[in-house]
């Protein structure tokens, strides 16, 4: 697992190369800067079940639920305090909201639990509720709840022997829950891997069809490329989203599908602007 100093490096060295990415990017570098250090002081404490492994993937019941986390309320807030300081620092907008955002959690009127709960599960309505009473965008409240999220999850995750879910075969991450962000295809007959978008866990995942509504219907899966580098956009047509690619013929390139995905940002931006959104 990569430490926050070493990301930071990584996406300098990507905003050196590829100046355009810049404006995109710089808030990753100056969050990495600003948690390096503290992975370990999310306030969330993970404890993976007592019930077989075995037992409960075989059920299809990821590892990890939320009832696994128990949360240390003051550290927590410290810790989101951080990331909304580096949003409200490196945001073109947001300033007053995420201000707003950290008084409501401050005082209790916006519940860290049900919002991490809900972030975690991908639950939107306890966001939305949020978003409208604090007069924030839903997306700035993510942001700042998927990050203490997935610093803890990632570094759980690491500890997880793979070999546990082998035979996993979902379109969700068997350690987290989470759907995946990104997918691989491997070796020449392109056995398909995702990537958690929480703990950043992979599987195979060999169904031919879309990983986030099931649709199988071959006429409305297809995909883009920009003719360089070894990505493309796999999209639904069905459900109208997209799930970035690595096509690996020769073997698992291995790199952190965290860094594989802020490194892809420009298959992102393309994408938005055809109307397609990432997968959830």
């Amino acid at each position: 697992m990569p430490r926050a100093a070493e990301k930071k490096a990584f996406v300098d060295t990507q905003c050196r190369e590829n100046p355009e990415y810049t404006e995109v990017l710089a808030i990753f570098s100056e969050l990495y800067a600003a948690i390096d250090g503290k992975e370990g002081e999310t306030g969330l404490t993970v404890t993976l079940p007592e019930s077989p492994a075995a037992d409960r993937l075989r059920d299809g019941i990821p590892l990890i639920s939320f009832d696994a986390i128990a949360v240390d309320r003051e550290e927590a807030l410290a810790f989101i305090g951080t990331v909304i300081d580096v949003m409200q620092r490196m945001g073109n907008d947001g300033g007053e909201s995420l201000e707003r955002l950290r008084t409501a959690l401050a005082e209790g009127e916006a519940d860290l639990l049900a919002l991490l709960r809900g972030v975690l599960a991908h639950e939107r309505r306890v966001i939305l509720e949020t978003a409208l009473a604090v007069r924030i965008d839903p997306g700035l409240v993510e942001f700042a709840f998927h990050t203490p999220l997935r610093v803890a999850l990632e570094q759980v995750a690491e500890g997880v022997d793979p070999g546990l879910y082998a035979g996993w075969n979902k379109h969700f991450c068997p350690v987290c829950g989470s759907p995946a962000a990104m997918a691989e295809l491997v070796g020449d007959e392109g056995e398909r891997h995702l990537s958690c978008s929480t703990c950043f866990s992979r599987w195979t995942y060999n169904q031919p069809n879309c990983p986030f509504c099931g649709n199988d219907d071959p006429e409305q899966l297809t995909h883009f490329t920009t003719g360089e580098g070894p990505h493309r956009v796999d999209i639904c047509l069905a459900c109208s989203q997209y799930l970035k690619t690595r096509l690996s013929p020769t073997g698992s390139a291995g790199v952190p599908p965290e860094l594989d995905d802020l490194a892809t940002v420009l298959l992102d931006l393309l994408a938005a602007q055809e109307g397609y959104r990432r997968g959830r």
